[in-house]
């Protein structure tokens, strides 16, 4: 599925699902994203390391790898996966989004809004009421483009290291 998101005066926002010729770009995206969270979290190894497994969520039914391209080039992502919930809510599925990326030169066009809106159909066409996703606190201006797609504070993970 494409989405084409003409905007007045600027170039056309194209939205797709990812495949495996992407990976190579995915990748660099993907060392981008933990570089940026490495200021928040000290636990993140300081070599390269990998948060997704990129290859299945490509190939998995119960995935959405979205890119987001201007001029041929992916300026942002995000993956949307179908995930079991705990035993005591009321849903039996839930969507856990994740790779929510924007190129920092791109930022600021709604592109991460866009992203997240495909992402949020795509769940809705499976069936799925309920996403879920993780931010880390500090995360300010992460928060708030969340918070523009309607998603809101539900629970905050804490830890302890010594």
């Amino acid at each position: 599925m494409h989405k084409h998101i003409p905007e007045a005066g600027k170039i056309e926002l194209i939205l797709r699902e990812a495949t495996n010729s992407d990976l190579p770009v995915l990748r660099e995206l993907e060392q981008r994203v933990i570089e940026a969270e490495r200021p928040f979290d000290a636990s993140i190894r300081n070599d390269e390391t990998h948060y997704y497994d990129l290859c299945d969520l490509i190939s998995n039914q119960d995935s959405c790898l979205v890119v987001a391209e201007e001029s041929n080039e992916i300026v942002g992502t995000g993956y949307a996966q179908i995930r079991a919930s705990k035993e005591a809510f009321t849903h039996e599925r839930h969507t856990y989004l994740g790779f929510m990326y924007v190129a920092t030169e791109h930022r600021g066009k709604g592109i991460n809004s866009q992203v997240m809106s495909y992402l949020v159909q795509w769940s809705k066409s499976k069936g799925i009421t309920d996403l879920y996703l993780n931010v880390y606190h500090q995360n300010e201006s992460a928060i708030k483009a969340y918070e523009k797609s309607d998603f809101e504070p539900c629970l905050l993970e804490m830890k302890l290291c010594f």
